[in-house]
């Protein structure tokens, strides 16, 4: 059994995996951490220090500006993490990855199972065709979302250039520069509106053929079975970054 503390649990997300694991076997929350008490069936706290269950992992799905609290904790108690929160800086991510040093972390941008299919779909295309092809990267969201290009974009543009001889550059906004498209960028457009859970789409383009590698969210549940299914594989882990090809790795 892994005991769960959810961070964020009274937001959308937190609410939805509170539902998932209540019909699960193999794990349990324990407690949420959130500003708002939201009427859940578990114990809410407003801060990690006023925490008094000891989880086996934290599912955390609230806003960067909890990173450093949530860290603190964990390092202090050797308590694992899922981290899939979006929006964080390149110097958050830094500290992500030193924090893995020393406790098991979880953390993908995408805890879908699909993107990252697809992330492995794309990869696969670029070994094939080369320098050929221009790529542009399309991802539509809710018009609530606050970073854009999402995290997700990010990591399916970081899957595609690990796979080239030399990076790409990345291309975010088009109209303030009068000039060709170049051979080596990857042009990434964002699109918010009403209520879009999440679409992604990587267009290969080449002389007088496109290939396209689409996925589409219908709802919430897809990133938070995946959170779970992360949560109930890091528990027991030894201290280390783990993602979404570490998990289906171990199946």
């Amino acid at each position: 059994m892994t005991d769960i503390v959810i961070c964020g649990a009274c937001g959308k997300m937190g609410r939805v995996i509170a539902d998932i694991i209540s019909g699960r076997s193999d794990c349990r929350v324990v407690a949420g951490i959130d500003k708002l008490d939201g009427g859940a069936k578990f114990p809410i706290y407003h801060s990690f220090s006023s925490l008094k269950e000891k989880p086996d992992v934290i599912i955390d799905f609230s806003h960067p500006s909890v990173l450093d609290e949530m860290l603190d904790y964990c390092l202090a108690n050797g308590t694992a993490v899922v981290v899939a929160t979006t929006g964080y800086t390149q110097e958050q991510i830094e500290q992500i990855k030193k924090a893995a040093e020393q406790i098991p972390l979880f953390f993908t941008f995408n805890m879908s199972l699909g993107i990252n299919l697809m992330a492995e779909l794309a990869k696969k295309a670029v070994s094939v065709l080369g320098g050929q092809f221009d790529i542009e990267i399309v991802e539509k969201h809710h018009n609530q979302k606050l970073d854009a290009p999402s995290g997700t974009a990010i990591m399916l543009a970081d899957a595609i250039n690990n796979e080239l001889e030399k990076p790409y550059t990345y291309v975010y906004d088009r109209h303030s520069v009068r000039q060709k498209r170049s051979k080596t960028e990857i042009g990434m457009h964002s699109i918010r509106g009403g209520t879009i859970v999440g679409e992604h789409e990587i267009i290969f383009a080449g002389r007088d053929e496109v290939i396209t590698l689409k996925h589409e969210a219908h709802s919430k549940s897809v990133f938070a079975v995946g959170a779970v299914n992360a949560a109930v594989f890091l528990n027991g882990k030894q201290a280390g970054l783990y993602d979404m090809s570490s998990m289906l790795a171990d199946k």
